[in-house]
């Protein structure tokens, strides 16, 4: 090993499988090991030891470690997460439940809410009143917050979300009542809004804060538990977290901000596709990324992840927004369904065949994997129709039963609708794509695109089996297949900047703009941030990026406008003008000339230079290996097995070609080939999927 080599770990917890990435220069190893949902880090540390084992290496040879993880997001889902309470001002004891007083589908009489993390009792309040501009008009009554917090100790609450009316103005009493609640309630965890979202939309914000709150006991010991283990093999240098916004942070900022790693795996993803991206010149490229519980699509142009601001949590109907629990962080914007690999099938009262939301998870996982589950999944219908290996699955690690899986598809779906297995089998896989093509349609309308011309990105471990089948329902013409795909994510956080993002509220109008104190205001942001971002970063040279969000004085929206990195002057105020109007009319068409403008919050990225990688030259097309044999498959179309041809991929270098019908597999997924397709590895050992003219 040259002592030049940096050597990188990834580690990525899905919902069923655990991914775990080496690289040590360009080389890399990969495997992929069943989640342990009671000890989550077992899986890391032994998915680990394995691929280091292949490596030759040791856990002290490691030079970087990054780790993503959905252990938030399914304690919010699952409602697994701390005993919590929250402390608002007199009068705000149901912000959450009042919400924006809107209904997410307002013909539905018997609409169901999601069910709040704090229940009513845990809700408390005390006086205290600070206005808009940042002025205290009622002191905090500290006398009030001590008695609150003797309550809360009878109660053995885990951990408290403190929300204040205005405190993103103004965080004075807010800090005051960390203070006040840390010695009075020793050992509890305390959020407050003013930290987590210094954001005005009061729902919003206090929403943001009990979440992190009822995360940050669990996530707190979790990731000491994770430092613990690696310390204890042998790794003492830091420990990285992917965050939702697709950028590093350390753990300790991580057990600070956990509500920040909510979509921590799908935003590695989202990077990786968007590296992938660049390295083809691809301008327009929808990322498909379908795991074991969970399927994730986001539309990346220019190389560049779509953004957002506000993200929801255990959305009650998959499509509406507002259905769920809004977190307001930083985040790669995405939609994710219930539709991966575990995601479980059924017929419905209707005799409707439906997929999902729920998984079998790891534990008892697919029929097929013989744990003990007897639900039928997505995995068992792609073994019953043939696209499945059983022998290869997983590079071999775990054995499959396919008779098991023919069991279960026949109990639940085939003798309910009178289908024999495989087309039992054909159905689920049908309405799991139908699924996965409604919501990139919904997606890709939502933001004024056309989901046809773009090309597809697929990884994941059963992406690859459904992305040309997804492809024909969306009319696309181009996919891509990345190497390694079936740990993409994880491959996809060692090409993540370090970096920090804060948005703060502050409002001014610009015909009455504060050049000082919107100088002070940014100036303490960007100090806050280089610190968080440069404990990530190390030596890497950082890069500062500040945005305005503006509107028209009394709308309800904001738009982004690009602002100097540096201070503010009078000739910069007109300038904004110009730049707001001008992303006004891209999105309406016209401006409204003369109208009063006001900006309503400030936002500061400060992160690493990530150049863009060169772009990989075109291989000369060859024809491809031979068959390793010819695998039965049902064919839908024809009603009956046929056999098709199925390729190793590693035997296939750059230029070779496959026509479709086939089957290409690896250790980590396999790539289904539809008729309708030819495929061929390009320079980056990319396995791009062409249709047939």
């Amino acid at each position: 090993m040259k002592k030049s080599e940096t050597i990188r770990l990834a580690t990525d917890i899905g919902g069923t499988f655990t991914d775990i990435v080496v690289e040590r220069g360009e080389q890399r190893f990969t495997t992929k090991v069943l989640t342990t949902p009671s000890a989550p880090e077992e899986a890391v540390v032994d998915g680990t030891r394995q691929v280091l084992g292949e490596a030759g290496l040791a856990f002290a040879d490691l030079d970087v470690f990054v780790h993503g993880t959905t252990l938030a997001t399914n304690a919010v889902i699952e409602r697994k997460g701390a005993k919590t309470a929250l402390i608002a001002t007199d009068g705000f004891r149901d912000v959450i439940e009042i919400a924006d007083e809107g209904r997410y589908d307002q013909y539905d009489v018997f609409i169901d809410k999601p069910r709040q993390l704090v229940p009513r009792q845990l809700r408390y309040t005390v006086p205290e009143r600070i206005d808009v501009m940042g002025k205290v008009w009622v002191p905090l009554d500290e006398a009030a917050l001590r008695a609150i917090a003797k309550v809360l100790k009878k109660e053995r609450v885990e951990a408290v979300a403190v929300a204040f009316i205005h405190s993103y103005a103004n965080g004075v009493h807010e800090r005051r009542a960390g203070e006040v609640l840390a010695e009075e309630l020793p050992g509890v965890s305390i959020t407050l809004s003013s930290e987590v979202c210094p954001e005005m939309r009061e729902y919003e914000r206090t929403s943001t804060a009990i979440a992190n709150a009822y995360v940050q006991p669990l996530m707190a010991g979790y990731l000491g538990r994770l430092k613990e283990r690696f310390a204890a093999e042998g790794y003492t240098k830091p420990i990285h977290l992917m965050t939702s916004g697709g950028s590093l942070a350390t753990l300790e900022t991580a057990a600070r901000f956990p509500i920040r790693l909510v979509e921590s795996g799908p935003a590695g993803g989202a990077i990786l596709a968007a590296y992938v991206a660049a390295e083809r010149d691809e301008k327009k490229v929808l990322s498909f990324d379908m795991g074991g519980t969970t399927a994730k699509i986001c539309l990346i142009h220019d190389a560049t992840p779509y953004k957002a601001r506000t993200f929801e949590v255990d959305r009650q109907s998959r499509f509406m927004k507002g259905s769920g629990l809004p977190v307001r962080i930083p985040v790669i914007e995405m939609v994710e369904i219930g539709a991966g690999g575990g995601s479980i099938a059924r017929v419905d009262a209707l005799k409707r065949i439906t997929v999902g939301p729920d998984s079998a998870a790891s534990v008892p996982g697919p029929a097929c994997y013989g744990r003990g589950g007897a639900n039928p999944t997505v995995t068992d219908a792609d073994v019953a129709l043939g696209k499945i290996d059983p022998a290869r699955f997983a590079g071999g690690a775990i054995t499959l039963y396919p008779a098991k899986a023919g069991t279960a598809l026949d109990a639940a779906v085939g003798k309910p609708l009178s289908l024999k297995t495989d087309m039992a089998a054909h159905g689920v896989a049908e309405i799991v794509d139908e699924n996965m093509a409604n919501a990139a349609r919904v997606h890709s309308v939502e933001r004024g695109v056309i989901v046809s011309e773009h090309t597809m990105v697929a990884f994941g471990g059963a992406a690859p089996l459904h992305a040309a089948r997804l492809a024909e329902k969306l009319g696309i013409k181009r996919l891509l297949i990345p190497a390694d795909a079936g740990v993409g994510s994880a491959i996809g956080f060692l090409r993540a900047p370090a970096a920090y993002e804060l948005v703060h509220s502050k409002y001014m109008r610009l015909d009455k703009f504060e050049l000082a104190e919107a100088n002070r205001l940014l100036s303490g942001m960007s100090g806050e941030a280089t610190g968080l971002a440069k404990a990530a970063a190390g030596n890497r040279k950082l890069t500062e990026t500040r945005t305005a969000f503006m509107r028209y004085s009394g709308q309800g929206h904001e738009i982004a406008v690009s602002l100097p990195n540096r201070a503010l002057t009078a000739k910069d105020v007109a300038q904004m003008r110009d730049r707001f109007e001008t992303g006004y009319r891209q999105l309406f068409a016209r401006h409204i000339p003369g109208a009063a403008i006001e900006v309503l919050s400030w936002a500061l990225l400060v992160t690493t230079d990530t150049a863009r990688p060169p772009v990989l030259k075109t291989p000369r097309r060859k024809a491809g290996p031979k068959p390793i044999e010819m695998r039965p498959v049902f064919d839908a179309k024809a009603g009956k097995v046929v056999k098709v041809p199925m390729y190793d991929r590693t035997e296939m270098t750059p230029g070779a070609v496959v026509s479709g019908p086939a089957i290409i597999v690896e250790a980590g997924t396999s790539t289904f080939v539809t008729g309708t397709f030819d495929a061929h590895v390009d320079a980056g050992f990319g396995l791009v999927l062409t249709a047939k003219k």
